[in-house]
Formats: structure tokens, sequence, C-alpha cells
């Protein structure tokens, strides 16, 4: 089935509208038709079976009557895990985005640290990265089944980020640090992991981690790309404390 995302305000009673570009790819695209069955989730977290009422034009929205509220394919993942990546080049930290939406992550924060291979200009050109890391989220979220479409913050400082965070708290570095079985009790719910840009962390950003609280763990002997750990501890703690096992 057809799957559509409309957040809540589009939603009245039982008639849901979605936006321009989804009605696009419903009438352009899929070239769908009045009566059509399809889902439409609310990135929320719930789901409905939908019948297409009115299509409309080509700057028109497409209305769809609510049928019944079901559930959505892929369930959230017990574990609410926050993934905080050091920003990369391009299309790997876009990489980053869509496949940790599919692994199951909760929140992405994106980190500004002393050798990431990517500067924010200004505010303008943090909303315009941040349009497009969501709208990859949004995506990944229609396709792997999730109702639920994660956060994505702000651009955050390094220092400002280890002074806001709390919790349970993994530091991914490339030495220095422990194994990963140890810093997991295995009964966590809420968790935050950490991991670097390519030419990885300075000394005094480990030791700054160390001294917020962060346990610092490192993966084995092997050299892993940037956009491959970030994945790779996506992967590992939703297989240790989420859904993936």
């Amino acid at each position: 089935m057809r799957r559509f995302f409309a957040p809540l305000e589009n939603f009245s009673d039982t008639e849901i509208k979605l936006n321009l570009e989804e009605s696009r790819h419903l009438r352009d695209v899929l070239r769908l038709h009045i009566g059509s069955i399809v889902a439409v989730f609310d990135g929320d977290g719930s789901e409905f079976i939908c019948r297409i009422e009115t299509i409309g034009r080509r700057d028109e929205s497409a209305r769809l009557r609510v049928t019944e509220k079901t559930e959505a394919p892929a369930p959230e993942s017990k574990l609410y895990l926050t993934m905080a990546v050091a920003l990369l080049k391009g299309e790997k930290f876009e990489l980053v985005v869509q496949k940790a939406v599919e692994l199951g992550v909760a929140r992405i924060v994106p980190l500004m640290t002393s050798r990431a291979d990517v500067k924010i200009k200004d505010a303008r050109d943090a909303e315009k990265k941040l349009e497009r890391w969501r709208r990859i989220a949004l995506e990944a979220a229609k396709q792997s089944g999730r109702a639920v479409v994660p956060e994505i913050e702000n651009p955050s400082e390094f220092a400002e980020f280890l002074k806001q965070s709390t919790g349970k708290r993994i530091f991914f570095a490339e030495r220095g640090g422990g194994k990963l079985n140890q810093s997991l009790a295995g009964n966590e719910t809420r968790l935050t992991a950490v991991t670097g840009a390519e030419g990885g962390w300075e000394d005094d950003e480990i030791g700054a981690a160390r001294e917020s609280g962060f346990d610092i763990v490192t993966l084995g002997g092997r050299i892993l790309r940037a956009e491959t750990a970030a994945m790779t501890v996506a992967a590992l703690l939703q297989y240790s404390l989420g859904d993936l096992n």
C-alpha cells in the first residue's frame, strides 16, 4: 500500500489534506485516482488507512478520508537513541541521516567539532542544511515503514552539546576507550551516542567528554570511515538494546 505523510495540523476530524509535494507525488508520479486506498502517517506515531476523495490540480492539495486507524508497518524501537554525529561532507552526512532513520534512531544532533569537514557559515546556511536533512529523514521513515519521523536538531557546538546532554551517554573515539559491552547494563531505554568527524577527535575533546560523564568506547582495532562508524554504532546499539535483536 502506498504511504504518504501529513503533519498533525493537516488533520481535521476524518479528513486529511496532503501538502503540495505529497499531492504531486500522488497525482503525477503514482497516478493514483479518486477512490484509491492509501496509508497516511502523521510523523508522531499514528497511521491511518484512507480513501482519496479529491486530487486537485497542479497547485491544489489532495484530500483524503480516514476509514480506519492502523498500525505502522514497522514498530518503533524500545530504545530512544540519540545519535550526535560530527558534521561530514555533503552526501556522507545525508547517508548517515538516511540509515540512522532506517535503523530506528529517534533523534539526530549534528555536531560542530574541531576536525569536522563542514563548517556552518551562518543561520541561513544552517537552515538550508537542516531542511534537506529533515526531508531525507522523512523519506527514510516513509520507506522503512516508520510512523515517527525522527527529530533532527539544529547543528550544535561541541562544547554546548556536552553541557546540555544528560542520561546515559557513550562517546565513541578511535583511541583511549573501553569496550562497548562494559558500558551497557542491558536495561537502558534512553541513550545518547556520539561519533566523530573523518579526522577523528582532538585529545581535549575526548577529555572534555570524559569529564562531562560520557563513557569513552573504542570499537576494536579497525579504522572505520566516519560515516561507517556512525551507522555501525547505531546498528550495534539497536541490536544490543533495541529492536534488531
